[in-house]
């Protein structure tokens, strides 16, 4: 139990279970709960000693969510079978709880709805009217992040070490990412000519090929051993700075992109991969 309040004169207690995500965090009743007496004591001993033995199994991942004064974990397991949907149901199918924990503790990135149009823009520019971003570009990647920080520092009238941590941290995965995931593949070639002589991508690429690490990032985090906390810190920080790129989405973006080089091989017709 995290907190305590009277509603309506009634006490209500928000239970969060351990080894669940805490989207499954509720308020209840008191009817929900167990006292901590010394029978509920053994009783919780006994599912602790089971969850040990039988880790995978949906009972056993229920027992969990059995500290001092915890909720029913019988009734709340019943509840859990019939109300989840399939997909939430897969993180008691591995069995292994730390991968689960990692994709259940995928970063939410909501991309605000004007990047999402420019996404869908840039994707239609590209694979559809074989068009291809003119680079190298201006902002570039290292631009408009030092323009962030600037902004950051205004605003908050001192330049927090954490923000030039994460600037430095999305540099990082962006210089990594374009090559092996943010490209389609009519980009190839272009990347090819452009990216030579251990030349930073972040250097050469602008806000179209940043704002597609967005969409990525929920994935690449997954694999990152962060802190429930920190990581819902970083979700707060990468919003911000998303909003950042929407609120000058007219000076960093492109209007339109120019016509490809290869467009008229007949080239890239297959899958696309960003």
């Amino acid at each position: 139990v995290q907190k305590a309040e009277l509603r309506k004169k009634e006490w209500k207690y928000f239970v969060h279970y351990l080894g669940w995500n805490k989207n499954w965090d509720e308020w209840v009743g008191a009817d929900r709960l167990m006292k901590h007496t010394e029978e509920n004591v053994m009783k919780q001993k006994a599912l602790d000693k089971k969850q040990g033995v039988d880790k995978s199994s949906k009972s056993g991942r229920s027992s969990q969510t059995k500290p001092k004064s915890s909720a029913d974990a019988k009734e709340d397991k019943e509840e859990v079978k019939n109300t989840v949907p399939k997909g939430k149901k897969r993180k008691s199918d591995s069995g292994v709880e730390k991968d689960n924990s990692s994709v259940e503790k995928l970063v939410k990135i909501q991309i605000p709805s004007t990047l999402k149009k420019q996404l869908v823009d840039d994707w239609e520019f590209v694979t559809q009217q074989d068009k291809l971003v003119k680079l190298p570009r201006t902002p570039n990647v290292d631009d408009i992040l030092t323009k962030y920080l600037e902004y950051r520092s205004k605003k908050d009238g001192t330049m927090t070490d954490s923000i030039g941590e994460i600037l430095k941290g999305i540099r990082c995965y962006f210089d990594k990412a374009l090559p092996v995931m943010l490209l389609y593949k009519k980009e190839r070639q272009q990347y090819n000519e452009v990216v030579v002589d251990d030349v930073s991508p972040s250097t050469i690429y602008g806000a179209e090929h940043l704002l597609r690490l967005f969409v990525k990032f929920p994935e690449l985090l997954a694999y990152v051993n962060i802190e429930e906390e920190t990581l819902t810190r970083l979700q707060q920080k990468l919003m911000d700075f998303l909003k950042f790129l929407q609120k000058n989405q007219s000076s960093f973006f492109l209007s339109a992109y120019e016509g490809s080089t290869t467009s008229s091989e007949g080239k890239g017709k297959g899958k696309d991969d960003a």
